[in-house]
């Protein structure tokens, strides 16, 4: 898992390539979370093809401490089997998601 933070404007994307499962969670944690904490953040899933229940649970503890700092949090470019876990487990009702980068940049 590798995380590519780059600024647009002012908000940061976090570009994650790889899984998001039990072995890559901790490190993609140590990374995002810092950028939440400073700012708005797009998570850019294009290049993502699996997330399990840590990472899931990572999303929540991100939109979580997003709003909490006054900032958002949202996910874009989901592949298709990640979106349908996101959606069985609800988290689009907690965490806003976008079709593509250019859809949730527009939201704000």
């Amino acid at each position: 898992m590798r995380i590519i933070a780059t600024t647009t404007g002012p908000v940061t994307i976090a570009a994650f390539e790889g899984r998001l499962d039990t072995l890559t969670t901790p490190d993609a944690e140590d990374a995002l979370l810092p950028l939440v904490k400073q700012g708005s953040v797009v998570a850019n899933f294009e290049a993502v093809g699996y997330v399990s229940s840590t990472g899931l649970r990572l999303l929540l503890k991100a939109a979580k401490l997003a709003k909490a700092s006054g900032h958002s949090f949202s996910v874009c470019a989901l592949q298709p089997l990640v979106r349908e876990v996101i959606e069985i487990s609800g988290f689009e009702k907690i965490i806003p998601i976008y079709a593509s980068q250019a859809d949730a940049l527009a939201a704000g």
